[in-house]
């Protein structure tokens, strides 16, 4: 079988925890990923779409403009948080980072897909500007789950970690933290960030080996996809596309279905054509590091045939 993407395993001695919902390897890890990203200050949480959740209801955006083939997740925190929604048409960023807010103070990042060095550097427009990470399984540094907030800005980062950990300050003594504000329970836990950190080491060579299958896709394809975690074509009839793929044992994927067209956000309907039409011929095949040869060559069959 040919997977849609590659999930490393991992044999974890937790005897090497202190704790293990926030033992030492949290920070080294929030270290790791802010210099990593060229960011001064991050803050891990158990999920990037809590740290949508948690962003939204401490910096109140009235409403987001959002693609609607998006992931279900990243509607849901908006909502439940406060917000409302209204869809656009954009489809290149699926696979690629966006702005989920720009504002007149700070802008949100969505780069739940994405991660590169210095990318914070790159794509932050001011020094409070927040970008979010995920680490689901299959993303670029997979874990358990969990997500990471980065910014310049100490007090928002501040801001987060407290909300996370209950609403509670932060000493290193546990007995000493006195509850500020009402908060949730959002932190990232030692194992979590254990196997993300450890992926982290091996991201820039995961990431050569995807830009040489990536390559290979291109070329046989006559196409120039850029992204890193989604190779994604678009076919003309996909439902047998996908039988063909299943017969030939190779996974693939369809990112994303339009969310407009839910019954659910039926009073966000709007004519958004070019996403209807591309959410229903788009297919991702698969791009990982674990790929042979002979299973590129396999897909590439498969895509040709």
């Amino acid at each position: 079988m040919i997977s849609l993407f590659n999930i490393p395993n991992y044999i974890i001695d937790t005897s090497k925890f202190k704790s293990l919902l926030h033992d030492d390897i949290v920070t080294e890890f929030e270290n790791n990923f802010a210099s990593y990203v060229g960011a001064k200050y991050a803050v891990s949480l158990n999920s990037a779409t809590n740290a949508i959740y948690l962003i939204n209801k401490l910096w109140y955006n009235e409403t987001y403009k959002v693609p609607t083939m998006i992931p279900p997740v990243v509607l849901n925190a908006l909502i439940t948080s406060g917000s409302k929604i209204e869809f656009t048409d954009d489809t290149w960023w699926i696979g690629d980072s966006f702005y989920l807010n720009c504002g007149t103070d700070f802008n949100v990042i969505d780069s739940a897909q994405k991660v590169y060095k210095n990318q914070f550097i790159n794509e932050s427009f001011y020094d409070n500007d927040l970008m979010y990470f995920s680490f689901y399984p299959t993303k670029m540094i997979g874990s358990s789950d969990g997500g990471m907030v980065v910014s310049n800005d100490k007090s928002k980062i501040d801001k987060i970690r407290e909300m996370t950990f209950n609403g509670m300050s932060q000493e290193s003594n546990n007995w000493e933290r006195k509850q500020s504000m009402v908060g949730y329970k959002m932190y990232m836990n030692s194992i979590s960030a254990y196997i993300a950190n450890e992926n982290l080491k091996m991201l820039d060579e995961k990431k050569y080996k995807i830009k040489k299958v990536r390559k290979k896709y291109n070329d046989a394809f006559g196409l120039n996809n850029t992204s890193e975690h989604l190779y994604r074509i678009n076919v003309k009839n996909r439902d047998k596309f996908m039988q063909r793929a299943k017969g030939m044992d190779i996974v693939c994927g369809i990112h994303y279905d339009c969310a407009h067209l839910n019954p659910i956000f039926k009073h966000t309907f709007q004519n958004l054509k070019k996403s209807e039409k591309e959410s229903k011929t788009t297919v991702s095949i698969p791009m990982h590091e674990a790929l042979t040869v002979k299973d590129i060559d396999k897909v590439i069959k498969l895509v040709n045939g």
